[in-house]
């Protein structure tokens, strides 16, 4: 019974870090990492190559990326539902 026992509460630690990096894959907190760093990277690129607008323009990639995780989310639930 102790190895069966062992068995479950490896089980459970892992659903528990399934669980949690779900939760990190869906979070706020790594869109908005994701769109600030992709903000900044393409800012040093514009400013780099003289861009005219480079703040402007490094500020639509990460607008784009936030829009479409937030459509994909929609998406999602949609084809889930389809099947």
């Amino acid at each position: 019974m102790p190895d069966l026992q062992q068995k479950i509460e490896e089980i459970q630690a892992r659903n528990a870090r399934v669980e949690a990096d779900k939760a990190w894959e869906t979070s706020w907190v790594r869109r908005g990492f994701i769109a600030v760093a992709t903000s900044v990277f393409a800012l040093v690129w514009m400013l780099i190559i003289e861009n005219d607008q480079p703040f402007l323009t490094a500020f639509i990639p990460a607008v784009g990326y936030v829009l479409s995780t937030i459509s994909l989310t929609s998406i999602k639930r949609r084809w889930m539902r389809g099947r």
